[in-house]
């Protein structure tokens, strides 16, 4: 990587402002992630009851971590955070990492994810000197999806049966975008 992927960036676009997570932030992320649509979406049905002080260790912690990078996805219209972007799993010597994203009700339909993603991806290509962003993304999240896709994310594979949705299976597939794609088109395939 040709940066240090302990430094927690502030990355601004037109809708959203990414940064590192604040005390304040707590009530709204809390909200975010123990949305219904958010529990399924993410694969968390089965967790157990947040625990507020863990969250709080939790969320408090992220500046700390030098081996991922968590964001606050912040609405700048509203100024309020309405979710979280990650990269995580970080192999140096592959120059890779794993993303993901959630965005609550309060960030919904509007666009703030997708410019979300763009800013992350984006920095893990231009500014570290990433060769590989990859994800997962369950069949039943299809508006995930096409915001993946419409960021150059690419189809790799699917994982059979990956997740138990209530009582049935859900596939998950993996996408992944590189960074000579990504120079080629800036998440805008």
């Amino acid at each position: 990587m040709t940066a240090d992927p302990a430094h927690k960036p502030t990355l601004t676009g037109e809708l959203v402002e990414l940064r590192p997570f604040r005390a304040e932030d707590l009530p709204d992320i809390t909200a975010a992630i123990d949305d219904p649509e958010v529990i399924r979406l993410t694969g968390s049905a089965e967790r157990p009851p947040f625990d507020p002080e863990a969250l709080r260790r939790w969320y408090g912690s992220r500046g700390e971590q030098t081996d991922r990078l968590d964001l606050a996805v912040v609405d700048l219209a509203s100024g309020r955070c309405v979710g979280e972007t990650v990269l995580n799993a970080w192999d140096a010597t592959n120059r890779s990492c794993s993303f993901r994203t959630l965005i609550g009700p309060a960030g919904r339909g509007r666009g703030l994810g997708t410019e979300a993603v763009r800013l992350t991806v984006g920095y893990a290509f231009e500014q570290l000197g990433l060769h590989r962003v990859s994800l997962e993304v369950y069949a039943f999240n299809p508006r995930a999806r096409r915001v993946y896709e419409k960021v150059g994310f690419v189809a790799e594979g699917v994982l059979r049966q990956a997740l138990r949705d209530g009582g049935d299976w859900a596939d998950s597939t993996v996408m992944s975008v590189l960074s000579h794609e990504w120079a080629r088109h800036r998440g805008r395939p």
